[in-house]
Parts: structure tokens; sequence; C-alpha cells
């Protein structure tokens, strides 16, 4: 009986220690992706190349509707539970529900006609940067390649990856 008892207490120790593994890994990996730069970007054609904070915040806002001398802003943003989302939601200081009420208010005032365009994937805000010569959206700086048709800029002068970029 007594074997019986060590067994099992060891098995229980072994499973404690390989949970406390995986919570970790885990949280690690959870706050690794927090940490990962989401690059701000524009239609090739949009003579901007590098905007503030501040101004990043008025445009996914609605606040600010026009480029310099130029289009339309045409927001276009990832969905909801995306890294590009959780970001734009940090750049608003916004949950996902206020953000939701704060376009359904813009919407019903008659301040806006719609809400930004929901995009489920990267292809599809890529097409839709493509189509519109007003849009910006956030992506993950990995899927953008050289040739797409669209540009990174800079926010408070820096790109994604260089120390002091404040879009993560």
């Amino acid at each position: 009986m007594r074997k019986r008892t060590v067994r099992s207490e060891s098995l229980q120790l072994l499973r404690s220690i390989l949970m406390i593994w995986i919570a970790s890994s885990l949280l690690v990996s959870f706050a690794a992706a927090q940490k990962k730069d989401i690059a701000v970007v524009v239609n090739p054609n949009n003579s901007v190349t590098n905007i503030s904070f501040a101004d990043l915040r008025k445009l996914f806002s609605g606040g600010k509707r026009t480029w310099p001398g130029g289009p339309p802003v045409k927001l276009i943003v990832r969905a909801p539970g995306s890294r590009e989302r959780l970001a734009l939601l940090r750049i608003l200081a916004m949950s996902e529900s206020e953000y939701k009420q704060y376009w359904t208010a813009q919407i019903f005032r008659g301040e806006v006609d719609a809400e930004p365009f929901t995009m489920p994937s990267f292809g599809m805000v890529k097409e839709a940067i493509k189509v519109f010569p007003g849009a910006i959206s956030l992506v993950d700086p990995d899927e953008v390649k050289a040739g797409m048709d669209l540009r990174v800029i800079k926010v408070e002068g820096h790109l994604p990856g260089e120390e002091g970029y404040p879009v993560h």
C-alpha cells in the first residue's frame, strides 16, 4: 500500500510541475505577443511618411477625416480578437464594447456614414489598402513584403522594430 501512495504522490507532483511549466510558457508567450510591434500602413500614393501618435489616435477615432492635401481617410481595421485589433484598442484606450458603442454613437449622430471596414485577414486588408487612396490600417510587420501595394509609415519618427516605436 505504501508503494502505491508514493507512486501516486510522485505522479501528482509531476502533474503539478507540468502544469506550472505550461502556464509559465503561455504567460511568457502572451507577454511577448503583447510587446510585438504593429505596423501602420497606408496606400502607396499617400504622401504621409510620418505621423504622431496623437494624430494616429485622431485618425482611428474618426476625429481626423482627411489626409493633408489629399483624399478622405478610409479606416481599415482587423476583426475582433486579432493582434492588430488589440493594438487599435490600446491606441484608442477602449475596450471592444466601448469601441462598438463609440462607432454606433458616431453613426447615430450622423458624424460618420459607417464604422471602419473590418477585414478578417491580412490579404483582405492588403486589397482594401490598394483600392482606397486614403486607406490606413494596422498590420503585422512580418506580413509586409517588398513590392506590395502598401507602405509602412513611421510613428513618432520610428518604424516597427526600432527603439521607441510606440504601436504594439
